[in-house]
């Protein structure tokens, strides 16, 4: 038991923590060794397109569009395609006014992979990229994308989301915080080898490299980057290229986003079982791993083990530290509860809702499992609402 305990705190530790604190003195090592990287300019970019699927986005389009439009990219080497497939509100009108961009729509809603599927079978330049209808780019994204391909290794690249907190009163304040900690962990993933998948917000492909994921895949963007790297390609991670979103209207929509990435995340690790194996690829499997698997498979359990086996322990009078560490639990844990309680509230106490956004996150995570594995999770296209 007192094994299983220290088992358990390790791998909790080490998901959250410890990863970012190995792969901290790695990269020191590496920068001392070869030196910091040196980023590739700006010369000769390739064709590129961008694709934006849009489902009922009429209070955003507008807006996307003309971010869109103010791109910074050689002229005549960037094309815009906008699918608005199944929208039944007026996004498909907005979109059909601009004749710069190629309009995509069908009166079918089969889900967002089918809709871009049908775009990308009529791209016909070296590079995609793919955004959200709700994020708004950096005018110089698509550039500071793009420049990473003049490195034949490199056969994806993903941009940095941002998300704006302005008034927050609840959990989402907790999602710009754990945003930033991902944020620096993907730049160290990046130098190290590849980021481990890319986040529909902001990422772009090789035309040639891009495999159709099934229509089933909940989790499509993660997919698609994950394809390539098993390939042997890396996925650079580009900060300077950013997607600006609101946060989660609610802890609600929040939790149903979580929910959702959760559920996708195990298909993947189904999916991409060959990663687990570190023969063909042992750096990326060993960030796979590291990075993604354990968050989204044992740490859940793992906690609630930990807990249990916490208060058995101290029972048992195993030894002061086991009291102190329940003492640890017992606060953050309640921290959490009263977090939860001020957001009810609507009261802004912001410390207490990093650990509320733990336990969603962790909480999240098991419901997700548990609605993939009784087939519950649909694939279709099922946006959180934003601020």
């Amino acid at each position: 038991m007192i094994a299983l305990f220290w088992i358990s705190l390790f791998i909790i530790f080490y998901a959250f923590i410890g990863y970012g604190i190995l792969l901290y003195f790695i990269i020191k090592v590496k920068r001392a060794v070869k030196g910091k990287p040196v980023l590739p300019t700006a010369n000769n970019l390739p064709t590129c397109t961008l694709i934006v699927a849009a489902y009922n986005e009429e209070r955003f389009i507008e807006e996307k569009i003309k971010n869109s439009l103010e791109l910074n990219y050689p002229q005549g080497l960037l094309k815009l395609i906008f699918i608005t497939d199944g929208s039944s509100d007026g996004t498909a009108d907005i979109v059909a006014k601009y004749p710069q961009i190629i309009h995509m729509h069908s009166p079918e809603r089969k889900g967002k992979m089918a809709a871009v599927h049908r775009a990308i079978d009529t791209v016909d330049t070296a590079v995609m990229v793919f955004t959200d209808a709700n994020t708004f780019l950096n005018a110089d994204a698509i550039v500071n994308i793009c420049r990473h391909y003049s490195d034949p290794k490199v056969g994806a690249v993903a941009g940095e989301k941002r998300v704006l907190i302005t008034e927050a009163s609840d959990a989402t304040a907790g999602e710009g915080f754990y945003w930033k900690y991902e944020s620096k962990l993907k730049v160290w993933d990046s130098e190290l080898y590849s980021v481990v998948g890319a986040a529909g917000e902001l990422f772009s492909v090789r035309t040639d490299l891009y495999e159709h994921v099934p229509a089933t895949s909940i989790i499509d963007d993660f997919m698609i980057s994950m394809l390539i790297a098993r390939k042997g390609y890396r996925i650079i991670y580009e900060p300077d290229a950013y997607a600006m979103e609101t946060a989660s209207e609610d802890v609600k929509e929040e939790l149903k986003r979580k929910v959702r990435i959760a559920a996708g995340g195990l298909q993947s690790i189904i999916w991409l079982k060959s990663l687990l194996l570190p023969f063909k690829t042992p750096t990326l499997s060993f960030q796979y791993i590291s990075h993604r698997v354990l968050r989204w498979t044992v740490v859940p359990f793992l906690m609630i083990l930990l807990l249990v086996l916490n208060i058995i322990l101290v029972h048992n009078d195993e030894g002061a530290i086991y009291q102190l560490f329940l003492a640890g639990q017992v606060m953050f844990y309640g921290m959490s509860i009263f977090g939860w309680m001020l957001e009810a509230k609507q009261i802004k106490v912001k410390i207490f809702f990093i650990p509320y956004y733990f336990c969603m996150m962790n909480y999240a995570v098991i419901r997700g499992i548990f609605r993939y594995l009784s087939g519950n999770q649909s694939a279709v296209w099922d946006k959180a609402k934003r601020k």
